[in-house]
């Protein structure tokens, strides 16, 4: 699905140069789980924007589903944001004062044609929270904004979902919960990308890459995964 070759990404602010990532090579297969773990300022989350379409690499070649995405225009790419991957935030990112219905239905604002509105309720409930689909996103605690988050990624249907911190803001039991639905995610074919820091969120993940001052330092399948169970058997 995904393969990168030689990237590299540097900023340019009043003439000074910030090199982030520097020669990255990385191959992701469709279905696979993958976590990309690295300290804070590694570059972890600039490689992330780059996969996921957010942002555009400064040299090297990012080939998505063998299509050379550099030679992609802006509305190509804005659909590829939308109909074939997924983002689920640290910061949730949900509109405030607005229903969980309203904020899973927002990806199918951007879709043309007639939307599919079933999608948002079946997206709801596959995260378990058909009975807080007419609360506002205020109303909810932390652990259900994330549901809400991953289930808002789920309703385009996407085969890839990235996922960023996404237990960054969680007490350890609602962590569990999002990781369990993720890996849920993962079992039925899904492609997820995590970017995390925490050593107990990277072990969900079957394969963990180590980014380092912009390099790739390891890429190793995890032997130690955690198999959590879907939560309340939503996704099975």
């Amino acid at each position: 699905m995904i393969e990168i070759k030689d990237l590299h990404k540097e900023f340019v602010n009043d003439e000074v140069v910030t090199k982030v990532l520097h020669g990255v090579d990385l191959k992701i297969d469709k279905g696979e789980s993958i976590a990309i773990m690295g300290p804070s300022g590694s570059g972890k989350s600039t490689l992330m924007h780059i996969l996921g379409f957010l942002d555009t690499l400064t040299a090297g070649k990012y080939l998505f589903d063998n299509k050379d995405v550099s030679s992609l225009d802006d509305d190509t790419l804005a659909e590829y944001r939308n109909k074939k991957v997924g983002f689920v935030f640290q910061s949730f990112n949900l509109l405030p004062k607005t229903s969980v219905w309203d904020n899973v239905r927002l990806p199918l604002l951007y879709v043309k044609g007639k939307q599919n509105l079933d999608a948002v309720d079946d997206a709801i409930k596959s995260v378990g929270l058909e009975h807080r689909r007419d609360h506002l996103s205020n109303q909810l605690s932390g652990g259900e904004k994330q549901r809400v988050a991953i289930a808002r990624a789920l309703v385009n249907k996407p085969d890839l979902i990235f996922a960023d911190e996404p237990t960054g803001n969680l007490d350890s039991k609602s962590g569990i919960q999002i990781m369990e639905i993720l890996q849920g995610l993962s079992k039925m074919g899904k492609t997820i990308i995590l970017v995390t820091h925490e050593t107990t969120t990277a072990r969900y993940a079957k394969r963990i890459v180590e980014i380092r001052d912009g390099k790739i330092v390891s890429d190793k399948d995890n032997k130690d995964v955690i198999d959590g169970k879907a939560l309340n058997g939503h996704l099975k």
